[in-house]
Protein backbone atom coordinates (compact mmCIF):
# COMPACT_ATOMS: atom_id res chain seq x y z
CA UNK A 1 0.00 0.00 0.00
CA UNK A 2 1.26 3.25 -0.97
CA UNK A 3 0.53 6.17 1.38
CA UNK A 4 0.76 10.14 1.18
CA UNK A 5 2.66 12.67 3.75
CA UNK A 6 1.81 16.26 3.86
CA UNK A 7 4.45 18.37 5.29
CA UNK A 8 3.27 21.54 6.90
CA UNK A 9 3.72 24.56 6.61
CA UNK A 10 5.29 23.80 3.62
CA UNK A 11 2.65 21.92 1.98
CA UNK A 12 5.05 19.31 0.30
CA UNK A 13 3.27 16.41 -0.36
CA UNK A 14 5.18 12.29 -1.57
CA UNK A 15 4.33 9.09 -1.54
CA UNK A 16 6.05 6.48 0.92
CA UNK A 17 6.13 2.86 -0.43
CA UNK A 18 4.91 -0.15 2.37
CA UNK A 19 8.60 -0.92 3.05
CA UNK A 20 9.71 2.77 4.09
CA UNK A 21 10.10 5.33 6.93
CA UNK A 22 8.63 8.50 6.80
CA UNK A 23 11.97 9.80 6.42
CA UNK A 24 13.19 7.37 3.75
CA UNK A 25 10.37 8.41 1.51
CA UNK A 26 11.32 12.11 2.05
CA UNK A 27 15.27 11.35 1.16
CA UNK A 28 14.11 9.49 -1.69
CA UNK A 29 11.73 12.30 -3.46
CA UNK A 30 14.48 15.28 -2.21
CA UNK A 31 11.73 16.57 0.64
CA UNK A 32 14.28 18.41 2.98
CA UNK A 33 13.43 16.60 6.50
CA UNK A 34 15.86 17.56 9.65
CA UNK A 35 17.72 13.80 10.77
CA UNK A 36 21.18 13.17 11.92
CA UNK A 37 21.57 9.33 12.69
CA UNK A 38 18.17 7.54 11.31
CA UNK A 39 18.10 5.43 13.64
CA UNK A 40 15.60 6.54 16.71
CA UNK A 41 18.46 7.75 18.90
CA UNK A 42 19.40 11.74 18.24
CA UNK A 43 15.79 13.42 17.97
CA UNK A 44 16.81 15.77 14.76
CA UNK A 45 14.21 14.73 12.72
CA UNK A 46 11.27 14.54 15.25
CA UNK A 47 8.04 16.53 14.58
CA UNK A 48 3.97 16.27 14.94
CA UNK A 49 1.83 14.16 13.36
CA UNK A 50 -0.83 16.49 12.82
CA UNK A 51 -3.59 13.99 11.16
CA UNK A 52 -3.58 10.55 10.19
CA UNK A 53 -1.79 7.34 12.32
CA UNK A 54 1.67 6.23 12.55
CA UNK A 55 3.82 3.31 13.56
CA UNK A 56 6.85 4.31 15.87
CA UNK A 57 9.72 2.47 15.49
CA UNK A 58 12.33 0.98 17.97
CA UNK A 59 14.10 4.00 19.38
CA UNK A 60 15.70 6.03 22.46
CA UNK A 61 13.77 7.28 25.08
CA UNK A 62 16.15 10.11 25.26
CA UNK A 63 14.90 10.92 21.56
CA UNK A 64 11.32 10.76 22.06
CA UNK A 65 9.64 10.45 25.45
CA UNK A 66 6.67 9.21 26.43
CA UNK A 67 5.29 12.34 26.71
CA UNK A 68 5.93 14.08 23.50
CA UNK A 69 4.71 10.34 21.71
CA UNK A 70 1.04 11.15 23.36
CA UNK A 71 1.43 14.94 22.63
CA UNK A 72 1.80 13.41 18.72
CA UNK A 73 5.42 13.52 18.13
CA UNK A 74 7.05 11.08 16.31
CA UNK A 75 10.52 10.69 14.98
CA UNK A 76 10.30 10.22 11.36
CA UNK A 77 13.37 8.59 10.92
CA UNK A 78 11.70 5.29 12.53
CA UNK A 79 7.71 5.59 11.56
CA UNK A 80 5.39 4.09 8.92
CA UNK A 81 2.04 5.94 8.29
CA UNK A 82 -0.62 3.64 8.70
CA UNK A 83 -2.76 5.66 5.35
CA UNK A 84 -2.65 8.94 4.64
CA UNK A 85 -0.95 11.39 6.95
CA UNK A 86 -0.06 15.20 7.76
CA UNK A 87 2.73 15.61 9.58
CA UNK A 88 4.48 19.38 10.32
CA UNK A 89 8.16 19.82 10.76
CA UNK A 90 10.56 22.56 10.18
CA UNK A 91 11.85 21.49 6.80
CA UNK A 92 15.71 21.96 6.03
CA UNK A 93 16.54 24.46 2.71
CA UNK A 94 18.19 22.79 0.19
CA UNK A 95 19.41 19.77 1.52
CA UNK A 96 16.75 18.00 -1.26
CA UNK A 97 19.11 19.26 -4.01
CA UNK A 98 21.82 17.26 -3.57
CA UNK A 99 21.49 13.33 -4.80
CA UNK A 100 22.47 10.91 -2.78
CA UNK A 101 24.74 7.82 -4.15
CA UNK A 102 26.32 4.75 -3.96
CA UNK A 103 30.06 4.98 -5.31
CA UNK A 104 33.21 3.19 -5.21
CA UNK A 105 36.27 4.78 -3.55
CA UNK A 106 40.09 3.75 -3.04
CA UNK A 107 41.67 4.69 0.14
CA UNK A 108 44.25 6.82 -0.95
CA UNK A 109 46.25 7.69 2.15
CA UNK A 110 46.21 6.45 5.85
CA UNK A 111 47.53 9.13 8.39
CA UNK A 112 47.38 8.05 12.01
CA UNK A 113 47.92 11.26 14.25
CA UNK A 114 47.66 10.04 18.09
CA UNK A 115 44.73 7.46 17.91
CA UNK A 116 42.82 9.10 15.13
CA UNK A 117 43.16 7.76 11.36
CA UNK A 118 42.97 10.71 8.53
CA UNK A 119 41.47 8.43 5.71
CA UNK A 120 41.98 9.91 2.33
CA UNK A 121 39.39 8.26 -0.53
CA UNK A 122 39.55 8.97 -3.86
CA UNK A 123 36.64 8.54 -6.15
CA UNK A 124 36.79 7.06 -9.90
CA UNK A 125 38.02 9.57 -12.40
CA UNK A 126 34.25 10.06 -13.50
CA UNK A 127 32.18 10.87 -10.52
CA UNK A 128 32.23 13.59 -8.19
CA UNK A 129 30.49 13.84 -4.83
CA UNK A 130 28.56 17.05 -4.26
CA UNK A 131 27.95 17.54 -0.85
CA UNK A 132 27.67 20.52 1.82
CA UNK A 133 30.12 20.64 4.05
CA UNK A 134 29.36 19.11 8.02
CA UNK A 135 27.31 16.48 6.49
CA UNK A 136 28.72 12.32 6.44
CA UNK A 137 29.10 9.67 4.47
CA UNK A 138 27.95 5.59 5.28
CA UNK A 139 30.90 3.16 4.52
CA UNK A 140 29.32 0.51 3.54
CA UNK A 141 30.74 -3.36 4.77
CA UNK A 142 31.03 -6.62 3.23
CA UNK A 143 28.96 -8.06 6.04
CA UNK A 144 26.17 -5.48 5.08
CA UNK A 145 26.43 -3.60 7.60
CA UNK A 146 27.30 0.55 7.68
CA UNK A 147 29.62 2.76 9.34
CA UNK A 148 29.18 6.54 9.02
CA UNK A 149 31.82 8.98 9.35
CA UNK A 150 31.63 12.86 8.66
CA UNK A 151 33.39 14.29 5.85
CA UNK A 152 36.35 16.72 7.01
CA UNK A 153 37.12 18.91 4.14
CA UNK A 154 35.39 21.20 2.16
CA UNK A 155 33.28 20.75 -1.35
CA UNK A 156 35.47 23.00 -3.41
CA UNK A 157 38.35 20.83 -1.91
CA UNK A 158 37.01 17.71 -3.81
CA UNK A 159 39.76 15.54 -4.85
CA UNK A 160 39.29 13.13 -2.14
CA UNK A 161 37.08 12.61 0.39
CA UNK A 162 38.64 12.81 4.34
CA UNK A 163 37.50 10.95 7.05
CA UNK A 164 38.69 10.98 10.98
CA UNK A 165 38.29 8.00 12.60
CA UNK A 166 39.22 7.70 16.41
CA UNK A 167 40.67 4.35 17.12
CA UNK A 168 37.65 2.72 19.71
CA UNK A 169 39.03 -0.16 21.37
CA UNK A 170 36.88 -3.49 20.59
CA UNK A 171 35.42 -1.52 17.46
CA UNK A 172 35.64 -3.60 14.57
CA UNK A 173 36.02 -1.18 11.68
CA UNK A 174 38.20 1.21 13.44
CA UNK A 175 40.61 -1.80 14.48
CA UNK A 176 40.76 -2.64 10.38
CA UNK A 177 41.27 0.45 9.69
CA UNK A 178 44.70 0.97 12.06
CA UNK A 179 45.29 -2.74 12.00
CA UNK A 180 44.70 -4.35 8.73
CA UNK A 181 43.46 -1.79 6.31
CA UNK A 182 45.90 -0.79 3.02
CA UNK A 183 45.88 1.80 0.94
CA UNK A 184 44.70 1.08 -2.58
CA UNK A 185 41.87 -1.17 -0.66
CA UNK A 186 38.77 -0.28 -3.16
CA UNK A 187 35.55 0.12 -0.52
CA UNK A 188 31.79 1.74 -0.97
CA UNK A 189 29.94 4.23 0.29
CA UNK A 190 26.61 5.67 -0.08
CA UNK A 191 25.72 9.95 0.90
CA UNK A 192 26.22 12.81 1.12
CA UNK A 193 23.80 12.50 4.53
CA UNK A 194 22.71 14.83 6.61
CA UNK A 195 21.26 18.39 7.59
CA UNK A 196 24.29 19.40 10.34
CA UNK A 197 25.55 22.03 8.23
CA UNK A 198 26.40 26.13 7.96
CA UNK A 199 22.64 27.97 7.31
CA UNK A 200 23.63 30.66 4.93
CA UNK A 201 21.06 32.67 4.85
CA UNK A 202 21.84 33.96 8.41
CA UNK A 203 24.12 36.72 9.32
CA UNK A 204 24.12 35.61 13.16
CA UNK A 205 27.37 35.27 14.40
CA UNK A 206 28.24 31.45 15.19
CA UNK A 207 29.70 29.77 17.93
CA UNK A 208 31.02 26.00 17.33
CA UNK A 209 31.00 23.36 20.01
CA UNK A 210 32.95 20.36 19.27
CA UNK A 211 34.32 17.06 21.57
CA UNK A 212 36.83 14.48 20.21
CA UNK A 213 36.34 13.71 16.08
CA UNK A 214 33.55 15.87 16.05
CA UNK A 215 36.18 18.19 15.03
CA UNK A 216 35.72 16.73 11.75
CA UNK A 217 32.83 18.22 10.52
CA UNK A 218 33.39 21.50 11.63
CA UNK A 219 36.52 21.75 9.85
CA UNK A 220 35.03 21.21 6.91
CA UNK A 221 32.13 23.78 7.58
CA UNK A 222 35.24 26.20 8.69
CA UNK A 223 37.28 25.87 5.39
CA UNK A 224 34.15 26.34 3.78
CA UNK A 225 33.68 29.72 5.25
CA UNK A 226 37.26 30.91 5.03
CA UNK A 227 36.64 29.45 1.07
CA UNK A 228 33.62 31.19 0.93
CA UNK A 229 34.78 34.75 2.16
CA UNK A 230 31.79 34.66 5.28
CA UNK A 231 32.99 36.65 8.10
CA UNK A 232 30.44 36.20 10.06
CA UNK A 233 31.94 36.37 13.75
CA UNK A 234 32.51 32.93 14.83
CA UNK A 235 34.35 31.13 17.87
CA UNK A 236 35.43 27.54 18.23
CA UNK A 237 35.50 25.86 20.91
CA UNK A 238 37.24 22.31 20.96
CA UNK A 239 37.27 19.85 24.26
CA UNK A 240 39.76 16.61 24.39
CA UNK A 241 40.49 14.64 27.65
CA UNK A 242 44.85 15.55 26.73
CA UNK A 243 46.88 17.74 24.68
CA UNK A 244 47.31 14.84 22.61
CA UNK A 245 43.44 14.62 21.75
CA UNK A 246 43.34 18.09 19.88
CA UNK A 247 44.94 16.68 16.91
CA UNK A 248 45.17 18.84 14.78
CA UNK A 249 45.66 22.14 17.28
CA UNK A 250 48.05 23.77 14.92
CA UNK A 251 45.31 24.04 12.09
CA UNK A 252 42.46 25.20 14.02
CA UNK A 253 44.94 27.95 15.61
CA UNK A 254 45.85 28.86 11.99
CA UNK A 255 42.23 29.99 11.35
CA UNK A 256 42.52 32.69 13.15
CA UNK A 257 44.81 34.21 10.91
CA UNK A 258 42.72 33.08 7.71
CA UNK A 259 39.31 34.03 9.01
CA UNK A 260 38.70 37.67 10.24
CA UNK A 261 36.82 37.49 13.76
CA UNK A 262 37.43 33.95 14.13
CA UNK A 263 38.66 32.58 17.63
CA UNK A 264 40.12 29.20 18.77
CA UNK A 265 39.09 28.44 22.47
CA UNK A 266 40.89 24.54 23.06
CA UNK A 267 39.26 22.86 26.36
CA UNK A 268 40.95 19.89 28.34
CA UNK A 269 39.12 17.68 31.00
CA UNK A 270 41.79 15.68 31.55
CA UNK A 271 45.27 17.42 31.06
CA UNK A 272 48.15 15.67 31.93
CA UNK A 273 51.23 16.83 34.09
CA UNK A 274 53.21 16.50 30.94
CA UNK A 275 50.83 18.49 28.89
CA UNK A 276 51.50 21.73 30.93
CA UNK A 277 48.18 23.22 29.99
CA UNK A 278 47.93 27.00 30.77
CA UNK A 279 44.39 27.10 29.13
CA UNK A 280 40.83 26.22 29.77
CA UNK A 281 39.98 23.18 31.56
CA UNK A 282 36.86 21.45 32.32
CA UNK A 283 33.56 20.44 30.34
CA UNK A 284 33.69 21.92 26.58
CA UNK A 285 30.29 23.52 26.84
CA UNK A 286 30.73 25.25 30.98
CA UNK A 287 33.61 27.03 28.49
CA UNK A 288 30.40 28.67 26.45
CA UNK A 289 28.42 28.97 29.43
CA UNK A 290 31.19 30.73 31.38
CA UNK A 291 32.21 33.04 28.03
CA UNK A 292 28.58 33.75 27.04
CA UNK A 293 25.15 34.94 29.76
CA UNK A 294 23.32 35.36 26.69
CA UNK A 295 23.06 33.70 23.06
CA UNK A 296 19.56 34.86 22.22
CA UNK A 297 21.44 36.53 19.25
CA UNK A 298 23.67 33.58 18.19
CA UNK A 299 23.57 30.04 15.93
CA UNK A 300 25.39 27.32 17.78
CA UNK A 301 26.52 24.60 16.10
CA UNK A 302 27.28 21.28 18.54
CA UNK A 303 28.93 18.42 16.86
CA UNK A 304 30.43 15.06 19.20
CA UNK A 305 30.02 12.43 21.89
CA UNK A 306 25.63 13.00 23.24
CA UNK A 307 26.36 13.42 26.07
CA UNK A 308 28.07 16.74 25.18
CA UNK A 309 26.21 17.61 22.99
CA UNK A 310 22.86 17.16 25.06
CA UNK A 311 24.06 19.12 27.86
CA UNK A 312 25.04 21.59 25.72
CA UNK A 313 21.11 22.26 23.96
CA UNK A 314 19.55 22.23 27.91
CA UNK A 315 21.56 24.68 29.27
CA UNK A 316 22.71 27.00 25.94
CA UNK A 317 18.42 27.27 25.12
CA UNK A 318 17.43 27.48 28.68
CA UNK A 319 19.51 30.00 30.67
CA UNK A 320 21.51 31.61 27.97
CA UNK A 321 18.40 32.27 25.54
CA UNK A 322 19.39 30.53 22.28
CA UNK A 323 16.21 30.07 19.98
CA UNK A 324 15.73 26.71 19.93
CA UNK A 325 15.62 27.12 15.77
CA UNK A 326 19.14 28.34 16.13
CA UNK A 327 20.93 25.22 17.67
CA UNK A 328 22.50 22.46 14.74
CA UNK A 329 23.79 19.53 16.79
CA UNK A 330 25.15 15.75 14.63
CA UNK A 331 25.90 14.01 18.05
CA UNK A 332 28.17 10.64 16.99
CA UNK A 333 26.74 7.86 18.65
CA UNK A 334 28.68 4.31 19.30
CA UNK A 335 25.62 1.81 18.74
CA UNK A 336 26.37 -0.60 15.48
CA UNK A 337 25.14 1.00 13.29
CA UNK A 338 25.02 4.21 13.86
CA UNK A 339 26.90 7.38 12.84
CA UNK A 340 29.67 8.02 15.79
CA UNK A 341 33.12 9.01 15.87
CA UNK A 342 34.04 6.00 17.45
CA UNK A 343 31.69 3.53 16.17
CA UNK A 344 32.48 0.07 16.69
Amino acid sequence: MTCQVKVLPSGHTFAVEDHETILDAALRHSVGLPYGCRDGACGACKGKVVEGQIEQGAHQAKALSEQEAAQGLALFCCAKPQGDVTIEVREVTGVGDIQIKTLPCRVESIEKVHDVAILKLKLPVSERLQFRAGQYIDILMRDGKKRSFSIANAPHDDAFIELHIRNQPGGSFSEYVFNTMKEREIMRFKGPMGTFFLREDSDKPIIFIASGTGFAPIKGIIEHAIYSGINRPMVMYWGARTKADLYMAELAGSWQQQLPGFSFIPVLSEALPEDNWVGRTGFVHQAVLDDFDDLSGYQVYACGAPVMVEAAHTSFTGSRGLPEDEFFSDAFFLSKDMKGANPS
